[in-house]
């Protein structure tokens, strides 16, 4: 199995840079935000972290390819970073601390890209999370200072803690019912959002989430350290990995109960 730990050690590079422009922006009383064709809000951070990541990919590993929110698509080859320069920008510009840099390397196999190495860092948090492939999950401050991420074992969803993003995503998208049903029989359910329900799944102090409607650079980071944790990922439909359209996470025992209630056939 390859190595990435070069990579994971770079993901951590740009991530501290990242961090540095969304900390010193957040909460300003001048930040300047903007409304993006889809009518989702783009800041000035979101911008600006991107394009440090970008330029730092350039210098560092100018044969890959990068795919970010804001700028889009640039290069091409079986090496591609995605990243989300803010993920929870909504929550940025209220001042709600919830909200990441999320970092992904994927690389392209057999059956298309998959994500390999995948990093969350959520600095209004004091938090960060990381993984590679074959190489376990993680979260702490550094490489040399964490400790590994284990999903739970929770086998039953009248004991199991369910989180997810909103409401009303699933009735835009005919799937509330059930939706509604998997929450009345969960022990608890928190709509905690973005990227934190992913990695408290990675964690084991939630067993399962979904969301109806996300792109790659929501999903390619999170997937990664949910099964390097133990873990599934896979979209709504079953199929592995963050290449579809929505995502589904578990501690890979309550899985088929969760696509159940809010797969394509719910």
């Amino acid at each position: 199995m390859p190595d990435y730990h070069d990579d994971l050690r770079l993901a951590h590079v740009l991530a501290d840079t990242a961090d540095a422009t969304t900390m010193d922006r957040f909460k300003a009383l001048d930040l300047k935000v903007d409304t993006k064709p889809d009518m989702t809000p783009v800041s000035e951070a979101d911008k600006a972290a991107e394009e440090l990541i970008r330029s730092s990919l350039r210098r560092a590993r100018p044969r890959d390819a990068v795919l970010g929110e804001e700028y889009g698509s640039e290069g091409s080859g079986p090496r591609r970073w995605v990243i989300d320069p803010i993920d929870g920008t909504k929550n940025y510009v209220r001042g709600v601390p919830v909200w990441a840099t999320l970092i992904s390397l994927m690389v392209q196999g057999e059956d298309g890209f998959e994500p390999v190495v995948g990093l969350v860092s959520a600095p209004a948090l004091g938090r960060r999370w990381w993984a590679a492939q074959g190489s376990g999950a993680y979260s702490g401050r550094s490489l040399t200072s964490a400790s590994r991420l284990r999903v739970s074992e929770v086998a039953s969803v009248r004991d199991a803690s369910f989180a997810y993003s909103s409401l009303s995503g699933w009735e835009e998208r005919g799937r509330l019912a059930g939706f509604l049903e998997l929450s009345r029989a969960c022990w608890r359910t928190r709509g905690y959002g973005d990227f934190w329900p992913y990695m408290m799944v990675a964690e084991g102090s939630v067993d399962m989430c979904a969301e109806p409607e996300l792109s790659l650079w929501d999903m390619a980071a999170n997937a990664v350290i949910v099964q390097e944790a133990g873990g599934r990922f896979t979209g709504l439909d079953g199929v592995p990995g963050p290449g579809g359209k929505d995502a589904a996470a578990s501690n890979g025992l309550l899985h088929r109960d969760l696509l159940d209630h809010l797969g394509p056939t719910a």
